[in-house]
């Protein structure tokens, strides 16, 4: 069994990042780019099939365009929720831009800036809890802090510039519920989903499944790397 740190958490185990947050591993940097590229490749097909038949949807209130915006925040929640390290976020949702805009895409670099600002806002989150917490709630105020620093940096200014302040904000809420929803619940269904593969079993998460389906138990983490 790998060896882990670990402390209990509303009755759970949080798993943390091995030999602390700052000690990064090469395993890590391959597996983050491995995940950023699917999830570019994922944007890629959402932005040809998909985004323009739901934005015509929604064109009888552009506001509401913005309930798509946590699509584009989930790589950021799942590498940080993988890999907990500081730059987790920021490399994985990088590497996803950068596919994306290589594949081809209307916004063309743009999706750089707006992937490094939904990036730092989960990267805010971790820092605040000083990456020892990677549950539910770091999962969901990632997606929506994502949300409010594309937003509200950069996309009030452009995108939605000559919307009115009433718009703006229904805008920005739309933007908020969607890094949420998409971004939060759906970026922890996902990496859940691959520790139940048992893929992951070198970080984190795939700990957190091995010790819920009492395949590997608090017992068997070394002493002197318990939290």
């Amino acid at each position: 069994m790998s060896q882990q740190f670990a402390h209990p958490t509303a009755g759970r185990h949080t798993a943390l990042a091995k030999h602390g947050p700052f000690a990064w591993r090469a395993l890590d940097l391959i597996t983050l780019a491995v995940l950023g590229v699917a999830l570019g490749v994922a944007f890629w097909g959402f932005d040809t099939f998909l985004y323009y038949p739901l934005k015509a949807l929604l064109a009888g209130f552009p506001p509401a365009q913005q309930l798509m915006l946590g699509i584009w925040i989930l790589p950021a929640v799942a590498g940080m929720l993988l890999v907990r390290r500081p730059g987790a976020a920021l490399l994985c949702e990088m590497v996803a831009a950068s596919v994306e805009m290589l594949l081809g895409t209307e916004w063309a670099s743009l999706v750089l800036l707006a992937g490094l600002l939904q990036a730092m806002g989960v990267e805010v989150v971790a820092a605040l809890w000083r990456w020892r917490r990677f549950d539910l709630m770091l999962a969901v105020l990632g997606g929506v802090l994502g949300a409010v620093f594309q937003i509200v940096l950069y996309q009030w200014w452009f995108a939605a510039r000559e919307f009115s302040w009433a718009w703006k904000l229904i805008y920005l809420a739309a933007g908020m519920i969607s890094g949420a929803v998409i971004a939060g619940l759906g970026g922890r269904a996902l990496i859940r989903a691959l520790a139940a593969t048992g893929a992951v079993n070198a970080f984190p998460p795939g700990e957190e499944h091995l010790i819920a389906t009492g395949e590997l138990t608090t017992d068997m983490v070394p002493v002197g790397e318990k939290e």
